[in-house]
């Protein structure tokens, strides 16, 4: 048998590793939401969700009284039946964030359990595509950074072997966003990759002005460059530019990527496996993507989003932002631009469950 007998979820205050701005917001520290689920053969498997310093006593409230008792008794293999439960006996609350964060944490310890079971690493169990995707940097990128800052970064992310960088934008002169960008494509030359991200900062008027400046130097997408909800705007701002128009990241729900990629308002697409609401409905839309032959480059999260990508044939990158070397026992392995996914059973995340421990909230 393979029943929940038990299901546990508790926070944890992760401290950012380093200054992290961009046009909308800060990063101060991440809320982290860890589920362990216990079933009668004896196996736990675990599971985690996040947001960025806000709302995680919420979700932590939305597990402990809706999600995890309506777990209990149910067969751990049936990973669509149990997402699909605890989805309907919140659907007063979805599409939200609360939600579909707590959905993910549970929808992942159960893809754990799933791939213990099965004796196979995640990216295999979920897919099998490839074992490593090539990865692009953000943690040089950030808008606080200075031209020369930004420059030095890129630089040296190239050098390390990585195939791109991503550079927030967001500055109140337009023309400093573009001679930012200029700087980096003239350091880094026509090979590299330069990614830019707005984090939904400008209006569509705007966004179309900007794509537009930033055009001559081969931008490979421009990232949330409007509120998320504002579907028109990005069908508006893809039909007025060579840029690639990339989202995701802000978006909770299946439909809502249907929409986007129904209408040609995005040329990327960036679901974050925590916010979309796990691995079942983050593969979904890794596959309604690849029915529009649209890629997949998912946001933050690399040391899940490693072994995602690795299992789809339309994911082109894996992004790389380290937020839990305080609290993991090994890092994701990178090597020649790749980001290899990991081979053991499970998740393949290998938590310090001291570590972890000592930064749980009370």
């Amino acid at each position: 048998m393979a029943k929940v007998i038990k299901a546990e979820a508790h926070l944890v205050d992760i401290e950012v590793e380093t200054v992290r701005t961009d046009a909308s917001q800060a990063f101060l520290k991440q809320e982290t939401l860890f589920v362990e689920v216990t079933t009668d053969d004896g196996l736990t498997g675990t599971g985690y969700s996040y947001t960025i310093g806000t709302g995680g006593r919420a979700v932590l409230a939305m597990l402990r009284e809706h999600l995890l008792p309506s777990l209990i008794g149910h067969d751990s293999r049936e990973v669509e039946g149990a997402w699909r439960t605890m989805y309907d006996s919140t659907r007063a609350t979805m599409v939200g964030a609360i939600t579909a964060l707590g959905l993910a944490a549970v929808d992942l310890a159960l893809w754990d359990l799933r791939c213990l079971r099965a004796g196979e690493p995640l990216w295999r169990v979920a897919g099998g595509y490839r074992s490593a995707t090539p990865v692009y940097d953000t943690e040089r990128g950030w808008l606080q950074l200075d031209e020369g800052e930004l420059v030095a970064g890129a630089l040296e992310a190239r050098d390390q072997g990585f195939s791109g960088v991503k550079i927030k934008v967001g500055k109140p002169s337009a023309g400093e966003d573009a001679a930012r960008i200029r700087a980096v494509r003239e350091a880094v030359g026509p090979g590299m990759d330069i990614m830019v991200d707005a984090n939904q900062a400008f209006t569509a008027a705007e966004a179309v002005r900007r794509a537009a400046l930033l055009e001559p130097y081969d931008v490979g997408w421009f990232e949330e460059p409007l509120p998320a909800d504002d579907v028109a705007g990005h069908e508006r701002l893809a039909a007025s530019t060579t840029v690639p128009v990339a989202v995701g990241e802000s978006m909770y729900s299946l439909g809502h990527f249907r929409e986007y990629l129904q209408r040609g308002a995005a040329g990327i697409v960036q679901p974050d496996v925590s916010r979309i609401g796990g691995i079942t409905p983050w593969l979904k839309v890794a596959h309604l993507a690849e029915a529009f032959g649209v890629e997949v480059c998912p946001h933050f999260l690399m040391e899940i989003h490693v072994s995602l990508t690795a299992a789809v044939p339309n994911a082109r990158y894996v992004e790389y932002i380290p937020q839990l070397r305080a609290v993991t026992n090994r890092q994701v392995h990178i090597a020649d631009g790749l980001a290899h996914a990991p081979s053991e059973p499970g998740l393949g995340i290998a938590w310090n469950r001291d570590a972890i421990d000592d930064r749980r909230v009370a």
